[in-house]
């Protein structure tokens, strides 16, 4: 749906596994023209992340069945963490998903009252998709029209940009009767940490940029915790940087990239980088193709993904970013 504007919540949304009936719900979907033939399901279960590969069958069909206690988000990404559709589930729906790929606002999604409702308002309003300020208001606009109705709160946690005004979020969601605003559906939301801006990447599988002293060279994501930072040469205090960074826990991988064009003086000075840093070029800068999804404002910038390429900060802040990282390898 949003591919365009994937944001945080849904990076920590979702649910887990079974047939359908009272106590668990179930997907069936119809997904052509999708890249590796495999949808993936990401959603935050009662006890547990899950993100698990579904394999579709010759005609681009697939089915999944989960279980969830109170009503989550779920979203399907292809293989390289773009959006293909996001639905509201709880114990006892049956979902049915169908549409092309190679156009997320066209995928459809039926099976109860409020995805229904949502897929309305998708519709609708399907050019806002492409303009954050545009969609934000509508959404604001239909939180404030429908306080008792529980796509106030999906919209917000879905589909709305503006995570960074956490006072205008807090407010927005205490207008919402509580019936329709769920603890299941809040958590992620409670959950964001400090700095993480509003981007739109449920993961990153892999970068492909220029290696220092070589080529291109596609860096693999998964597999490790890895802190991200990207600088250019006019950045200030880059050792005062350099020291947060060099203090971090071991098993975090250090990924550092360049973003200008200019790098006539990038060997001297990385030279005194630890020498485990794994330093690259984006040629394009903050436009590059991969990095220009990070949303980069300003320079420095970080951004943290853990072990399965799920991005867990993404801001300005170094000191953030070491918190977020520090966090997540701790548990």
């Amino acid at each position: 749906m949003k591919k365009i504007l994937y944001h945080p919540v849904l990076l920590l949304l979702a649910l887990l596994l079974a047939s359908c009936g009272g106590d668990s719900f179930r997907i069936d979907g119809e997904i052509s023209h999708l890249n590796d033939g495999v949808v993936v399901v990401l959603f935050s279960a009662d006890s547990a992340m899950v993100d698990e590969q579904v394999e579709l069958d010759p005609k681009g069909r697939f089915t999944f069945s989960g279980v969830a206690s109170s009503p989550v988000i779920v979203s399907l990404t292809d293989m390289r963490g773009e959006p293909l559709a996001s639905l509201a589930v709880v114990n006892g729906d049956h979902l049915k998903v169908k549409g092309d790929a190679s156009k997320p606002m066209s995928i459809k999604v039926k099976g109860n009252r409020l995805n229904e409702d949502w897929q309305l308002f998708r519709d609708e309003h399907a050019s806002f998709y492409s303009n954050p300020n545009r969609l934000d208001a509508a959404i604001e606009k239909y939180v404030r029209e429908h306080p008792a109705d529980m796509l106030s709160t999906v919209l917000l946690m879905a589909d709305y940009s503006n995570f960074r005004d956490r006072d205008k979020m807090d407010k927005m969601l205490k207008g919402i009767d509580i019936k329709a605003r769920p603890e299941s559906l809040l958590k992620a939301y409670k959950d964001i940490p400090e700095g993480f801006k509003a981007k739109h990447m449920p993961r990153v599988m892999s970068l492909t940029l220029v290696k220092h002293g070589g080529s291109f060279e596609e860096i693999n994501m998964t597999g490790h915790m890895s802190l991200i930072s990207f600088w250019t040469l006019s950045v200030k205090d880059r050792k005062a940087l350099i020291g947060k960074l060099t203090g971090i826990d071991e098993g975090i991988s250090v990924i550092d990239i360049l973003t200008e064009s200019d790098t006539l003086r990038w060997h001297q000075t990385i030279a005194g980088d630890p020498k485990e840093w794994k330093h690259y070029w984006a040629p394009g800068g903050p436009l590059e193709q991969g990095i220009q999804l990070f949303g980069i404002s300003t320079m420095p910038w970080f951004a943290v993904t853990d072990s399965a390429g799920l991005v867990i900060y993404n801001g300005p802040s170094v000191d953030a970013a070491v918190r977020a990282a520090q966090s997540k390898e701790k548990q």
